[in-house]
């Protein structure tokens, strides 16, 4: 109850400092668009060793392509955290041996592949389509594979600010670790997303990103993906990026928890339960463009 009081008040001043800034007028004339690929990638990793071993590591590539009145954006990403614990024994008569026993289990992990296409057909009306692959056995799936397609109005494309709406059909096909038999693997939704970016000084930018999705044969199941982000240029081609993605399934997956008895001694038997329904990652990562 802390942590979704803290990520909602987090979010929640995101979204003041996003509506202000969208209130703010926006200045210049539309921005001169470049034609071609462009390329960046997201790095980040934090270790420790020693008395306590853990390491986080992170790493997101986007590719896009920019034509007249299109655009083609791929992605991948990936996350992945371990800590190692380390237990000692003394053995035999003094003077005492000690025995050192390490086991690295992973902590978090997730992985993503992302492409969609956008085509403007009037200066604020486009269609798009795209498709995402995912994998998160923390949050219960070993695979998310969602189509999407629909259109989508672009309030504003300016220098120094820009902002769309998306409004989608999707199809989901989903591979869950325990199997719930009220729900099917495969399903048709729809989703409700918005972009908005905008330049804050000659070396600050904002994003925010919401996307959230209601599945149609089952009310409760609707999720939300909201990230914000502030990144600072150090260079032409490097930037420090600090950001806040909020993972939200009110519906979530199920896992397995074992059955023990009075002494604590497993009985081989397990009971399902409902995992988390909030996910929070917070990363700090260097921005390479190419």
């Amino acid at each position: 109850m802390n942590e979704i009081r803290r990520v909602a008040a987090v979010a929640a001043t995101l979204s003041t400092a996003v509506l202000v800034a969208g209130s703010m007028p926006a200045w210049g004339q539309d921005e001169e668009k470049t034609l071609g690929w462009s390329k960046n990638a997201e790095l980040s990793l934090v270790a420790t060793s020693g008395n306590a071993e853990s390491e986080t590591f992170s790493l997101k590539a986007s590719f896009v392509r920019t034509m007249e009145r299109s655009t083609l954006a791929l992605s991948a990403a990936g996350l992945r955290a371990e800590s190692t614990t380390t237990s000692r024994v003394a053995i035999g008569p003094p003077p005492f041996t000690v025995r050192e026993t390490s086991v690295t289990v992973p902590t978090a992990e997730n992985y993503a592949l992302r492409g969609r296409y956008d085509h403007l057909v009037s200066e604020t009306f486009f269609w798009h389509a795209g498709l995402t692959w995912e994998r998160n056995e923390f949050a219960g799936f070993t695979k998310r594979l969602t189509g999407i397609g629909g259109v989508g109005n672009l309030w504003w494309d300016r220098e120094g600010s820009r902002f769309r709406t998306d409004y989608s059909l999707t199809w989901t096909s989903q591979d869950d670790l325990v199997a719930n038999a009220a729900l099917a693997d495969g399903f048709l939704g729809v989703r409700f997303s918005y972009d908005y970016w905008r330049r804050l000084t000659a070396t600050t930018e904002l994003s925010s990103i919401l996307i959230a999705d209601q599945r149609l044969d089952a009310s409760a199941d609707w999720r939300a993906d909201f990230t914000n982000s502030l990144s600072i240029s150090i260079s032409d081609r490097l930037a420090l990026k600090v950001g806040l993605q909020a993972l939200y399934d009110n519906l979530p997956a199920l896992g397995l928890a074992p059955i023990v008895d009075a002494t604590g001694a497993p009985t081989g038997g397990t009971v399902p339960f409902e995992l988390e329904k909030l996910d929070t990652i917070f990363t700090t990562a260097l921005v390479v463009d190419f």
